[in-house]
């Protein structure tokens, strides 16, 4: 599995503005936003681009373009929602998938109760999620994936730590995953450290 850690300033900096407890609701979710942006330009950097003609000032011209139709953006509910909203934005002809998952806050493993995912095969489906801690909804989101037989899947992700990394790199070795930043470890409760809180809950204010 190739793992490509962002190492950009301006990523690195954003990563720590999420940290801070002191950034609303609203800078989070615009932050998570930008990074999302940043890391599918990192991902998509050698797609193939296709020629298509366009009606310019000059008339018709042919000019070359990501063939967008042919990319698949996943995101796993609900935390991923600024991210994939980044993204299609992007690229507004893609197709989008939605994966809704819990964790048992027992057992730490994730269930999966939602898979509303069109047509994947011979698509470039992208999965979008800020923070892998365990790797588990992550890991059980590919394997759902792979069985609709898509050309490939690349994961964007935030923040994972180590122990996340290592499950995927395991479980799924054939992805490819772009990170912004990959944190010291998980604690005892299987949070990510240092980390940055519940992304979910600080982009949408839900905090208990």
């Amino acid at each position: 599995m190739m793992i490509h850690e962002l190492s950009n300033p301006v990523v690195k900096t954003l990563v720590n503005h999420l940290r801070e407890s002191k950034t609303d609701a609203l800078r989070f979710r615009h932050i998570v936003q930008e990074l999302a942006r940043l890391l599918a330009y990192e991902a998509l950097k050698a797609e193939r681009l296709e020629d298509k003609m366009i009606t310019t000032w000059q008339g018709e011209q042919s000019f070359s373009f990501i063939k967008e139709e042919d990319l698949l953006f996943v995101t796993i509910l609900r935390a991923g929602l600024p991210m994939i909203e980044s993204v299609t934005t992007l690229f507004p002809k893609a197709s989008s998938g939605f994966l809704a998952m819990k964790r048992d806050e027992k057992t730490h493993q994730s269930v999966l109760y939602y898979d509303r995912i069109p047509e994947c095969k011979g698509k470039t489906v992208i999965i979008v999620d800020p923070m892998v801690a365990t790797g588990g909804s992550l890991c059980d989101a590919i394997a759902v994936i792979k069985a609709k037989a898509p050309k490939k899947i690349i994961s964007l992700n935030i923040i994972g730590s180590p122990e996340g990394l290592a499950v995927l790199e395991q479980k799924h070795p054939d992805i490819e995953m772009y990170i912004a930043q990959v944190d010291e470890k998980l604690n005892g409760q299987m949070f990510i450290m240092p980390g940055l809180g519940d992304a979910g809950d600080r982009s949408y204010n839900t905090e208990k």
